[in-house]
């Protein structure tokens, strides 16, 4: 076993969650993009998506192996590895189909190809995420780990900054100067690869080695076996589904999401389709400026409220007005499919910012309430087990209706987005049913900081 270091906390958690961000929301959300730049449909590209969230729905499955099998710093290095060599393959493999090509679909092999590499990226990045929150919670004490829980949420933002802003801008501005929207993302992904395998070297040799950080985990690693900790994981799942009004809280993270989820996968493709195709005709310069700075900056400021009020009044007290919320992000885009503002004008520019910052501003409040209440529900013995579960639950809600967001959009509301945006709205209404029932059984205490600081 290699000698225990200890590092500044400072020097690695920025970039450990950075890294944890980065492939995440490629995969997850420049993707879409990607796909329909490249000449697919939305419904075949939201269903393609939509199957590459699998990995992080079913991590929990196999959560115990990066506790059973070498330590978890090993992990958090290796699969960061395996994420840049990943980026890089698909890059590589990344379909260049000419028009006939388009019309007739796309190169089953070539694109199989690709799409195997995404699926086997997203898979090392769910592991990733596993081994990364892990060794965060080993590497640091008790009240290190409440000090910098803000520092890793800021940087895992700043990785959606990179993703939907600096990749898409960077994929345009490519685009541009090749003349060719395929090799631009070409580029642009090899460039990601790159730099990930940058930040991968830096966390190998800079990444602490924690005395903690065992094969088997816990400071009682030497008196458990394999077995015990198999025994353990099994037991944290029949646990889970013991608990009180588990059914209404599995509702609750599979629905309250619902209309985001939705919205999600076809927001950028809006904004960038053309006017006479009922978007707003932006770039991708445009769109990655847009969506990728002033949105987190709705986003940041609209957690850090979210935050706030939660701790001062609880989240039985604010579970309904963040619940709400959450419908402002659907408003935001029926005002603007309707109005179609200009990106060219300056009146424009004002409606589309201020909407694209209202809703993610709502997002960021109301995802609040959503975090909250898993950490409320996977409370006990087994929190860590409970929470990925609750995790789990959450990213099935994402997968299966952003899978089916294209379809809808294209098929059922007769390719309008207006169409498809107040149909959104009205999924709000799966929304606010679940959280009025589990708002009933919420600890009016729970989350409010005078509780907190007894305690």
């Amino acid at each position: 076993m290699a000698k225990a270091t200890k590092r500044n906390p400072w020097a690695w958690i920025p970039t450990l969650y950075f890294a944890q961000g980065i492939p995440f929301i490629f995969i997850n959300m420049v993707t879409m993009v990607l796909f329909t730049q490249l000449g697919m449909s939305e419904t075949d590209a939201t269903l393609y998506t939509g199957w590459l969230y699998l990995p992080w729905v079913i991590k929990p499955f196999w959560g115990p192996i990066v506790d059973i099998i070498r330590t978890k710093r090993w992990w958090t290095v290796t699969m960061q590895i395996c994420v840049a060599i990943g980026l890089a393959a698909i890059a590589f493999t990344l379909p260049l189909p000419n028009k006939e090509e388009i019309a007739n679909g796309l190169p089953v092999s070539a694109f199989m190809l690709c799409l195997f590499f995404y699926f086997i990226t997203a898979f090392c990045s769910a592991t990733h995420d596993i081994a990364s929150d892990g060794f965060y919670m080993i590497a640091l004490n008790t009240s290190e780990q409440s000090m910098f829980v803000g520092i890793r949420s800021t940087f895992y933002r700043c990785a959606n900054v990179f993703g939907q802003g600096g990749l898409v801008i960077l994929a345009g501005l490519l685009q541009t100067q090749t003349g060719d929207v395929a090799l631009g993302w070409k580029y642009t992904v090899i460039i990601c690869a790159a730099f990930f395998a940058v930040v991968s070297l830096y966390h190998a040799f800079i990444l602490p080695a924690p005395a903690a950080d065992k094969a088997v985990g816990g400071e009682d690693s030497k008196k458990k076996s394999v077995g015990d900790i198999v025994k353990e994981f099994s037991g944290s799942f029949v646990t889970f589904f013991q608990k009180k009004h588990v059914v209404l809280a599995m509702l609750f993270m599979l629905l309250y999401r619902l209309p985001e989820a939705q919205v999600v996968k076809l927001c950028q493709p809006f904004l960038l389709a053309a006017r006479e195709a009922g978007g707003l005709g932006m770039t991708q310069t445009e769109v990655g400026f847009a969506y990728g700075t002033l949105a987190i900056i709705g986003l940041t400021v609209g957690g850090i409220i979210g935050g706030i009020v939660a701790s001062k009044g609880g989240l039985k007290k604010w579970i309904w007005p963040m619940a709400l919320a959450t419908s402002l992000n659907c408003v935001a885009y029926i005002i603007l499919s309707n109005v179609q503002p200009s990106y060219a004008e300056i009146g424009g520019k004002a409606i589309i910012f201020s909407a694209i910052v209202l809703e993610q501003f709502a997002y960021g409040f109301g995802f609040t309430a959503f975090m909250l209440y898993m950490m409320y529900f996977a409370d006990g013995p087994y929190k860590t087990s409970h929470y990925a579960i609750c995790t789990a639950f959450m990213a099935l809600g994402m997968m299966l209706p952003g899978m089916a967001a294209g379809y809808i959009k294209e098929e059922m509301l007769g390719n309008s987005y207006i169409n498809f945006f107040w149909w959104v709205l009205a999924c709000n209404f799966a929304t606010w049913a679940v959280t009025a029932l589990v708002r009933k059984h919420i600890d009016p205490k729970y989350g409010a900081k005078q509780v907190e600081e007894k305690k």
